[in-house]
């Protein structure tokens, strides 16, 4: 059975730059494994649903675990998408603003160098940012893109 997460896509619109353009709030993951991956590594906050919880309280619980940030709706419904190793990731965009360098993830534990047997503690996010839909799509993991397109055609 694949593992089923939920997320938050958390987006701004931006005026000055032209009518219908945005942001979105993208979450870069920490540890080693990631710290010199850019391009396709980048991701929405997001978690495992745990038993018998709400997806959408899952997501905002994530969100708030990754990035200390809040999600306030309403919330826009961005459907599911399937990742490369199986992982259904259900979404919500959500509108705000939030201070990309203010962020405060909380820690994971992973095994490294692999097979190791050494625990390091890590952050589960260890940097956010900004970026327009256009940068997303590259920044973002390749399944996910799609929700990004998904928030364009909804906001028109």
């Amino acid at each position: 059975m694949p593992l089923i997460s939920a997320g938050l896509l958390l987006f701004r619109r931006c005026p000055a730059s032209g009518e219908g353009r945005f942001e979105v709030f993208l979450a870069h993951p920490g540890g080693p494994f990631w710290e010199k991956k850019d391009d396709g590594a980048w991701t929405i906050p997001k978690g495992i649903i745990e038993d018998g919880e709400d997806s959408l309280a899952a997501a905002r619980r994530e969100f708030k675990e990754e990035t200390g940030i809040t999600a306030e709706g309403p919330f826009l419904d961005l459907g599911n998408i399937t990742q490369k190793a199986g992982k259904v990731v259900h979404a919500w965009a959500w509108e705000g603003d939030a201070d990309a360098a203010a962020i405060k993830s909380n820690m994971t534990r992973v095994v490294w160098p692999p097979g190791s047997g050494r625990w390091l503690a890590v952050p589960e996010v260890d940097r956010c940012a900004w970026f327009s839909p256009e940068e997303a799509i590259l920044k973002i993991n390749p399944a996910q893109a799609d929700l990004i397109s998904r928030l364009a055609k909804l906001l028109g």
